[in-house]
């Protein structure tokens, strides 16, 4: 993925489809497409999964909750989708048990609960041992020993699966790219240019060099998520339906801190529902749901949000004690929802619609993370009608991304066991290995390999292992797309970032051609976000 190979074919060639956007909807679109035989360009305005989509609870799950709004629909169609992201992505979309307390006064009585899982199980077409299982309030506490007992009746048991958003993100638009899609980050669009009164593709500026791209296409998709309205409205007025933002906030503490065995989906006493979800040396937090009118591409948790998150977690686990100090990192996004009047934040629907207007631009709005496929699907499909030419069905569910090329899950288990034998001077501990395979799957070997000709400690030797290998396969540009997005250290791993910063930014000013300038921008960019994950205004 040569960044400025691809922007000099953006500037010659004209488009079926151009897609704004470089979340997870949006590089799901361009893979649809090109799979489909679209000649397909995508433009992000900054990094791919920047946005919402690496701001997510980071589960490819079937939201549970959603049954208590009936939308069964919805309920049904991502539940199955679970199963397909799995397949397609093994490394990166495991299976997790989720714990769901039955409390006294809570939101699910016993008999409520086993129905609605139930249901949850035939809507989804769950099978085997992944269906629910309800539990007696002794297996409840056993299952998780930090529960506050109590208030405890018993519990239910049933499958849904862990991910790492931006890494699947990531995996998604290699993938489009492998198959033939141009995909280009860190390029804004930021004007329409029109043929016969129809959008026909846009004006885009580089953010890195300041150039402008023009981009010629016979069909523009705007998947930009939070910004869709803002796109919008770049046509004239906004008609017809808009969005509404809410803001989700999760936070990150030490598993020291909150030991726990399992992910947990529990009661808050107002009302709503918190996830407490184990992942490596962290457990994560969340999440909110309030109403956002501030600016999008600046948002943090505030105080009100870390009291919120830590008092229902300190209800449910009575002995954990958690206190703002203990939070090591947080993240705090907006979710690109449809305006409904009279609708809170919470009871809004998170199902998808499509915006078409006059002159041609076609817009997604709403959607979960996990419904991308479909949410993709639907898109191309208009996309072929308008085009008129026999470009067929979608195919995604049988195309295996980028680094999951495994034939079943139980490989994935097998190259982490592998990598743990036969790299033992490097990978001291087999969660080494697990991270590595997780994130890069069959790719890991070749970054170990690289490890292994740097004369550095393992740890040293693996960060910049894994740098050159994004900067070179991944399009990493700043600092940030590194820390945050590709590694998930800005998040799950704070205390680790010191010992391997400033060796890592060394290799990427030399990899990328950076001034000493630019260097000391990107140690102060790093600086910023890390102090943005702990400070709570």
């Amino acid at each position: 993925m040569d960044r400025q190979q691809q922007i000099a074919q953006l500037r010659s060639d004209q488009f079926d489809v151009l897609i704004i956007g470089g979340g997870i909807t949006g590089v799901g679109i361009a893979l649809d497409a090109r799979a489909r035989g679209l000649n397909t360009a995508l433009i992000e305005m900054n990094d791919f999964a920047s946005g919402t989509s690496s701001k997510s609870t980071k589960l490819i799950h079937g939201g549970l909750r959603y049954l208590k709004q009936f939308e069964f629909g919805l309920v049904g169609e991502v539940g199955r989708e679970r199963a397909v992201v799995h397949r397609i992505a093994p490394h990166l979309v495991h299976p997790d048990k989720m714990l769901l307390p039955l409390i006294k006064g809570g939101n699910y009585g016993k008999w409520l609960t086993s129905l609605g899982l139930k249901i949850y199980d035939w809507l989804a077409e769950v099978r085997g041992s992944d269906r629910r299982r309800m539990l007696s309030r002794s297996e409840t506490a056993n299952a998780e020993p930090l529960l506050r007992t109590d208030i405890l009746e018993g519990g239910g048991l049933y499958a849904e699966y862990r991910t790492d958003d931006s890494r699947l993100v990531v995996s998604v638009a290699r993938t489009a790219a492998r198959m033939g899609a141009l995909v280009v980050n860190y390029l804004s669009a930021c004007e329409f240019s029109y043929s016969q009164g129809k959008v026909s593709g846009v004006v885009a500026r580089d953010e890195i060099s300041g150039e402008e791209v023009r981009i010629d296409a016979k069909c523009v998709v705007n998947a930009t998520g939070p910004w869709v309205d803002e796109l919008r409205s770049k046509e004239g007025e906004l008609s017809g339906k808009r969005l509404h933002l809410t803001k989700g906030v999760h936070l990150v503490v030490s598993r020291n801190k909150l030991p726990l065995k399992q992910t947990v989906y529990f009661d808050n006493q107002d009302g709503r529902m918190i996830f407490a979800v184990p992942r490596g040396r962290a457990v994560y937090l969340g999440t909110t749901d309030t109403d956002f009118t501030g600016d999008k591409s600046s948002i943090s948790a505030s105080g009100e949000d870390v009291e919120y998150i830590l008092s229902a977690c300190n209800h449910m686990f009575p002995n954990a004690h958690l206190a703002p100090t203990d939070v090591e990192s947080s993240w705090a996004g907006v979710r690109p929802l449809i305006h409904e009047d009279g609708k809170n934040a919470s009871a809004l629907s998170r199902k998808d619609e499509l915006f078409e207007s006059p002159t041609g631009l076609i817009s997604i709005a709403g959607g979960k993370l996990t419904g991308y496929r479909k949410m993709a699907e639907r898109v191309v499909d208009r996309v072929v009608k308008r085009l008129g030419a026999p470009f067929g069905k979608c195919t995604t569910d049988r195309i295996q991304l980028v680094g999951g090329e495994f034939a079943n899950y139980e490989e994935v288990g097998a190259l982490i066991d592998a990598l743990y034998r036969d790299y033992s001077q490097l990978i001291t501990e087999r969660s080494t290995a697990e991270y590595l395979v997780h994130n890069y799957g069959t790719e890991s070997r070749s970054i170990l390999e690289s490890a292994t000709r740097l004369n550095e400690s393992p740890e040293v030797a693996l960060a910049l292992a894994e740098a050159e290998f994004t900067i070179d396969h991944e399009m990493v540009v700043h600092g940030l797309d590194y820390f945050e997005r590709r590694t998930g250290r800005l998040n799950f791993n704070v205390p680790g970032i010191p010992k391997i910063r400033e060796r890592v930014l060394q290799l990427m000013a030399q990899k990328l051609n950076w001034t000493r300038e630019r260097l000391q921008w990107e140690e102060n960019a790093l600086d910023q976000a890390l102090k943005r994950t702990k400070s709570f205004s």
